[in-house]
């Protein structure tokens, strides 16, 4: 638990941070010296994503390689939606992200003399460029070395144990606070409000919404509720990446056979052994959201598919990929020996809040950094191992915005618990609709959509937004019926959403959406399906 909290704050210049994983710890790091809360549910780290990240970090370090080829790697991924502008600025500011990460305790992998990065290979990359630490445990490695600083850096108080639940406005509309949930002494969720002058959202992506995913299963789209209900406008969120090989080892969330495993040249085959992505541009180290649905093509054919590392790797997959071979050894399977079974699972959230270069979303006061966010990096499509990158960058950029804002005065007042937003948490108890919602996003909003079956799920999902019984199972059923939303809304094909009704690409656009216009386009689609009824 961290420090015990006043029942309400009054110091004027703090900036609440919410979300524990690489984004809210560095965004938290780099705001030094202006006092920064960081507001965790669980303790610090546990719900993170950032652990899971085994593949790397890009940047364009090497010999042969420079920011302008790593931005036309970004932007061709993206699939035809990915910023150029942001992409070129991300791209450059990589080498000096790993520099930081080096003074904060990272230790990546070397050459044997030491004098060099070793650089790995992903898919859709056109060149090594992937930094990585302890093998293929790179996420961990930055997570625990983020931790450590932010434990010792005297300007940042963490609070574990409390669980952002809504933000808080004046009557400008601006975010002046945090509502908190805390656990109380009888092990009900008490209500709070931390007013501040800066929030900033980190909260990570939406995996957990599937039956299906390598998130972890706290990942259900939390702060994009919360920025929802606030007003902001959230951008493409019908493309959520499907990471191609997770392993089917009968766990929940699945464990991931990272992308370099196929960058060191490991193969796909199906039940009969047989390479079925050779005639595919790019073969293995194809753009994820193609690898992913020639997967689940297999799969839908009755076919099961494997990721053979034998004649790549062999005995070397425990050196280079301790965190798979760890996996496969704990599930028992021998990938020395046997090809390792997998499957496609929602992994990753190119959509969010929408902000600008500086990180600000539409709300004045709040900026959101990661996984939470559209930047505009990702598009349709984001390429392997610039998700960690994109945090970092960010992060730099909004804690530089937000030193260099001029204080201003504090306009929230106290509330009394019974007056705060009625989406809290509720202590022990179960979310037994929860396993309905991941079902249904799996079969009608996952790797392949089309009309009929979005309809469907905006039907049911008004449904289990109208009978949510706490606070997670709304959050839950409202970020899915806005992504189901935003799927309708995109009449084409393009990047990780792939309607079969809809296989042509239409001329680019994003889509932007509010909760406001999603509720009412759902309602309109429920009423010519079902008697319309009222949901919020």
């Amino acid at each position: 638990m961290g420090t015990a909290h006043p029942q309400y704050a009054t110091v004027q210049d703090r900036v609440i941070v919410v979300g524990g994983g690489i984004a809210g710890l560095a965004t938290a790091l780099r705001l030094t010296p202006l006092p920064v809360t960081l507001l965790v549910a669980s303790p610090l780290g546990r719900e993170a994503s950032t652990p899971l990240a085994q593949g790397g970090i890009a940047a364009a370090i090497g010999p042969d390689d420079n920011p302008a080829l790593h931005a036309a790697d970004t932007v061709n991924a993206g699939a035809g939606l990915s910023d150029p502008a942001v992409a070129e600025r991300i791209a450059a500011a990589a080498p000096s992200c790993i520099e930081w990460l080096i003074d904060q305790g990272v230790s990546f992998d070397r050459t044997a003399s030491g004098a060099k990065l070793l650089l790995g290979l992903e898919a859709a990359h056109s060149r090594r460029r992937i930094v990585h630490a302890a093998g293929d445990r790179t996420g961990k490695s930055v997570l625990d070395a983020l931790i450590r600083a932010a434990r010792a850096a005297p300007w940042i108080e963490i609070r574990e144990g409390y669980r952002a639940s809504d933000l808080a406005l004046d009557a400008n509309g601006q975010v002046t606070g945090v509502f908190c949930a805390v656990r109380g002494g009888e092990g009900e969720d008490e209500p709070i409000l931390i007013p501040c002058r800066a929030v900033v959202l980190a909260t990570g992506g939406v995996g957990g919404l599937y039956a299906h995913t390598t998130n972890p299963l706290g990942a259900i789209g939390a702060g994009l509720a919360m920025a929802a209900r606030a007003g902001a406008v959230l951008r493409d969120l019908e493309f959520v990446q499907f990471h191609p090989t997770a392993i089917l080892a009968g766990l929940d969330p699945m464990p991931l056979a990272t992308e370099a495993l196929r960058g060191e040249g490991a193969w796909l085959v199906n039940s009969r052994g047989e390479r079925f992505m050779q005639d595919v541009p790019g073969a293995e180290l194809a753009p994820r959201d193609v690898v992913a649905r020639a997967i689940f093509a297999q799969i839908s054919a009755g076919e099961r598919v494997f990721l053979d590392t034998r004649q790549a790797l062999g005995e070397r997959i425990g050196s280079r990929f301790p965190g798979v071979a760890a996996l496969c050894q704990k599930a028992g399977l021998d990938p020395v020996r046997d090809p390792i079974p997998v499957r496609p699972a929602a992994h990753y959230h190119m959509g969010g809040i929408k902000v600008d270069e500086r990180g600000r979303s539409s709300l004045e006061g709040l900026w959101a950094c990661g996984e939470v966010a559209s930047t505009g990096l990702h598009g349709a499509n984001r390429l392997a191992s610039n998700s960690l990158l994109e945090a970092l960058a960010s992060a730099a950029w909004i804690a530089e915005d937000i030193k260099g804002e001029a204080l201003r005065p504090l306009a929230i007042e106290p509330v009394a618990p019974d007056a705060a937003p009625r989406s809290y948490g509720t202590g022990n108890r179960p979310f037994p609709r929860l396993a309905e919602l991941r079902s249904l996003m799996d079969r009608q909003v996952g790797v392949l959509r089309d009309g009929a079956g979005l309809t469907e799920a905006i039907c049911h999902l008004r449904t289990l937004l109208h009978e949510a019984a706490s606070g997670i199972e709304r959050d839950a059923a409202l970020v899915c019926l806005m992504i189901a939303v935003s799927a309708f809304g995109r009449e084409e094909s393009r990047g990780a959403h792939q309607r079969l009704d809809q296989p042509e690409r239409m001329p680019e656009r994003h889509t932007t959406i509010t909760l406001d216009k999603a509720l009412r386009i759902a309602a309109e689609l429920g009423s010519e399906t079902e008697p319309a009824r009222r949901v919020a």
